[in-house]
């Protein structure tokens, strides 16, 4: 329910939320009234159900070292690049979005929100992390998730790219955070791959950020 709730453009009915979880109206009510009570849902004078401030308190603890070691980073890589920078995280069979931050004075920042999730095999978030790990090293871990050709040279590089794998016309340029005190990470920043023709100053700026997080971890 909370996934449903989080993930919906619009505030929900009991009705649509009984529908989406496929339980009858009575059932979803008791399950809602519940997550009021533990202020991760609350309903609006209408009585539409939307996420509560329970659930921030809930994504703040979730790896709380490293969301407080990047944000600073993320702050600056931000305003200074004017593009929205994130932090990934490879959990499970995926990539997720753990915490983002979108420029201050810029209208035309692309939007990424924290709790975005794609598969391990679109975006260049995904593609640093698997840098972290030679071929030999990704397949032992036994993934089921193939170790993309591209992972070898940001491995080369330091820095991966992708363009219109997420998000037709939109490109993100990743960087892994070389540290062994937390969950496999990256940084990241996304952009209309059309307003980007220089990217060596983005790529030492996500390095450094990369560096300064892991420092920060105490790696």
């Amino acid at each position: 329910m909370l996934e449903i709730v989080a993930a919906s453009p619009t505030y929900l009915s009991i009705a649509d939320v009984a529908a989406k979880l496929d339980v009858h109206r009575s059932i979803a009510y008791r399950i809602i009234r519940t997550l009021e009570n533990h202020r991760l849902l609350s309903r609006d004078e209408a009585g539409l159900i939307r996420p509560a401030s329970g659930l921030a308190a809930l994504a703040r603890s979730v790896q709380r070292d490293l969301q407080s070691a990047a944000l600073p980073e993320l702050t600056r890589l931000a305003n200074n690049l004017s593009m929205t920078a994130f932090l990934a995280v490879w959990e499970h069979d995926v990539c997720t979005t753990l915490q983002s931050v979108e420029p201050l004075h810029s209208s035309n920042a692309i939007v990424h929100r924290p709790g975005s999730v794609h598969g391990m095999d679109v975006g260049a978030a995904g593609i640093a992390i698997q840098s972290m790990y030679t071929k030999e090293q990704w397949r032992a871990l036994d993934t089921e998730i193939e170790y993309r050709p591209q992972a070898r040279e940001a491995r080369i590089d330091g820095y991966a790219t992708s363009a219109n794998e997420v998000i037709q016309g939109v490109a993100s340029i990743a960087v892994p955070i070389p540290s062994q005190q937390t969950t496999p990470a990256s940084i990241a920043v996304v952009f209309a791959a059309s307003t980007v023709t220089d990217r060596n100053g983005i790529i030492r700026a996500l390095k450094e950020a990369a560096l300064n997080i892991a420092d920060e971890l105490g790696n």
